[in-house]
């Protein structure tokens, strides 16, 4: 297969989407605005068809994240993410990503109100990778 984001041959993931042939490398995947969901189905989303979050909240002006205090842009994003349960607590993937993958499974929360369950399930269905440690 060819990969839509890098166009070389060899890409092994495919969107799940019923219809939908886009096909790309792990590594393109950021770039491309692609999902994979680490969970035992392993489903992989192109930019198209990737979950989006649910929740509704909006930043207020010159939200930062609360990682490494960035600004973050004015909605959500792909690039940029709320906690569900409080609903103040914005974020960049790749911020939170460093996050999931210091903290683990065990000790990964919302960095603002600490909720774990709404929190983490929110993450894992947003591509977000979380080691189980």
């Amino acid at each position: 297969q060819r990969c839509f984001v890098c166009g070389e041959s060899g890409a092994a993931i495919t969107c799940q989407e019923t219809g939908c042939d886009r096909s790309f490398h792990l590594p393109c995947a950021v770039e491309g605005g692609c999902i994979t969901q680490f969970l035992p189905q392993y489903r992989s989303f192109c930019w198209e068809h990737r979950p989006e979050q649910a929740v509704e909240a909006a930043p207020e002006e010159n939200t930062t994240c609360l990682i490494c205090l960035d600004p973050v842009e004015d909605r959500k994003s792909y690039s940029t993410m709320v906690c569900p349960a409080c609903k103040h607590a914005w974020f960049h993937r790749g911020c939170i990503q460093g996050q999931a993958l210091r903290a683990g499974i065990s000790r990964f929360q919302c960095p603002l109100c600490r909720d774990k369950d709404l929190f983490l399930m929110e993450m894992l269905t947003m591509g977000i990778r979380i080691p189980f440690r």
